[in-house]
This record gives C-alpha cells, structure tokens and sequence, in this order.
C-alpha cells in the first residue's frame, strides 16, 4: 500500500496517475476534495481508499503493517496565507506526526518542501542539508517558513540518526501541469494565461521594480509536473537515496519566455503586455530562483528534464486545449 497526501492535488494527483500506470493497484488518497472540482484531478484512478487528513493517522494505526511507503504532499500552499495558527495545523505538525510514524514502523517516506524556504534567494538555492546552511536561509512567507521549519527539523532528527527507513525532502521549484485547475490565482501562469491568449487577447505580466531585471524579465526554475513525477518514482526505485533535495530544472527562464512558449503552442504572434504589480506582493516577491540539481544528479537520477518550450506545448496540446483537460 502506498499513501499520498495531498493526493487530489497538481503533483499527488500526477504521481498517483504514474503509479497506477506502472500496476501499483493499492493507492490511497489523503486528501481535502472541497467544492471546486478537485475530485476531477483523481476520477481516472483507482483508489483502495480516500482519507480526510485529520483522520489519517488513525487509519496509519489500523493499516500500518500494509504501508510500504508515504509521499506526504499535502499541505496548505497558498503563498498568500496569513494565518499562522491555520499553517500550524495543516503543514507543520501533520509533516512531524508522520515523520514520527515513519521512524517509528520502519516505513519509507517522501515528503514535499519547497523551493519558497529560498526566501530571495540571497543565500542561493543549493540544497546544502547542513543545519549551518539550513539557518541562513529566510522565507519571505508564511508557506516557505512553515516548510523551512520542517526541513530543519527533520534533518535534525535524521543526524541523530532518528529517521524512516528511507527519506527524502524535495525542495519543488516552480511546477506546472494538467490537473491544478482547482486552484484558483495559485495556478500557474500557463494555466492562467492560456484561456486570454487563445481568445486573442494579450499575455499580461508584471513590471519589474528592480533595474537588474526588465519588465518580465523575472527568472523562475520551471519544471513541468511529469518530471516531478519521474523523479519520485526514481526515488521510490532506490530505497538506498535518503536526504533533501532540489527539484526543479536546473535552468531559470524567464516569464517573456513562458509566454512566448504559450504563444507559439497556440500558433500565434507573441503579443505581452505588462501591468503593476500589487504592493502587497513587491516586498515578497522572488525575481529569480534556480535549482541547484547537482546533489540529486550525484545521488544518480540521469533523467533529462523537459525544456520549457517542450513542457507548455504539452499541456496545451494534451491537456489544456482538450475537451478533457485532467491526466
């Protein structure tokens, strides 16, 4: 039996998808449905049982003995929460009980950081596991400080030697996919561009506020959700690989670059316009993050990462512009 939390959402429901298609027929799905058609992420799986959050360590206590492995994906997302008591409950102490169920059974888990415990980036984006390194980074919101405590405190355990048989944090830099339609403004610019662009209408992005960097000129690391996806199940194929790493690509692209990409999967003539951005988001926003890939490639994951060209016109070829657009 294997478990994902946050299993309806962008990465669980694609890695759920991943499992299925390779004959894993014992999934579970720990996860929050809501009313906004999350269920569509997961109709397509079959599923040996769907979990509440609140009620999964008692099912972990009951099934115990039949859990071989655990990605914890779930988690409160929004970069815009500022609720701390909400982000306590949902990401913090759920991540400690099952880091502490894990140890405690001997089972494999892989868990979900965040590329946001970077802050902006001025103490770099390598993944250095170091509890040294670990402090100087400095989140610039409440969902990458939630994940920065996290990741600092399980390495602490883990240097104590108090871990799962296997495990791995993964620091996802900006992901992109089928099956995030669910989430409102935390989508994706493709997912958010694509219906304006197809209707003819131009891409709008945000101005800069700094002279290093141009209007759209702001760089992400964005990686489409099938490599994630690979990765994870790499990482469930070699049980040896334990620690915190990086995920995203390795190569930061610009946002005129993504919507360019958009424009050319539909066939059109780049047409970019550039808005202010709210004052709420300057202070906090990250004008460029990169993944440092070199401790996963070390570990021994060769795979290719999709480019950003290849990545968008798959989506909008596979998903986005199908009458269907879920995996």
């Amino acid at each position: 039996m294997i478990i994902v939390t946050g299993g309806a959402g962008l990465i669980g429901s694609n890695l759920l998808a991943g499992l299925e298609e390779r004959g894993h027929d014992d999934l579970v799905l720990v996860d929050w449905l809501g009313t906004q058609d999350k269920w569509r992420n997961v109709a397509k799986r079959a599923l040996a049982a769907v979990i509440h959050p609140p009620h999964l360590m008692d099912f972990l206590h009951r099934q115990g003995s039949a859990v071989s492995a655990v990605f914890h994906l779930g988690a409160n997302s929004a970069t815009t929460e500022t609720d701390g008591d909400r982000i306590l409950e949902q990401n913090i102490a759920p991540s400690l009980d099952l880091w502490e169920w894990c140890t405690t059974h001997g089972i494999r888990l892989i868990y979900a950081s965040s590329a946001a415990t970077y802050g902006d980036g001025t103490a770099g984006f390598d993944d250095d596991p170091d509890p040294a390194a670990l402090a100087r980074l400095r989140p610039l919101n409440l969902y990458g400080w939630s994940k920065h405590v996290v990741d600092r405190r399980f390495m602490t355990l883990a240097g104590q030697g108090r871990h799962p048989r296997q495990w791995v944090g993964l620091k996802f830099f900006n992901v992109y996919g089928p099956n995030e339609y669910h989430k409102g403004d935390m989508r994706s610019v493709v997912a958010r561009l694509f219906p304006q662009v197809r209707e003819g209408q131009p891409a709008r992005l945000f101005r800069s506020y700094r002279d290093d960097y141009p209007d759209g000129g702001q760089k992400r690391d964005f990686i489409f959700v099938d490599d994630c996806v690979q990765a994870m199940l790499w990482l469930l194929d070699h049980p040896e690989v334990n620690g915190l790493f990086n995920l995203g690509t390795g190569a930061a692209r610009t946002w005129v670059d993504l919507a360019t990409s958009l424009f050319a999967a539909l066939g059109r003539e780049p047409h970019i316009e550039f808005i202010d951005m709210p004052e709420s988001l300057r202070a906090k926003y990250q004008y460029f993050t990169e993944a440092g890939m070199d401790r996963l490639r070390a570990a021994g994951y060769d795979r290719p990462f999709t480019s950003l060209e290849d990545g968008v016109a798959r989506y909008v070829r596979d998903y986005l512009a199908m009458p269907d657009p879920y995996r």
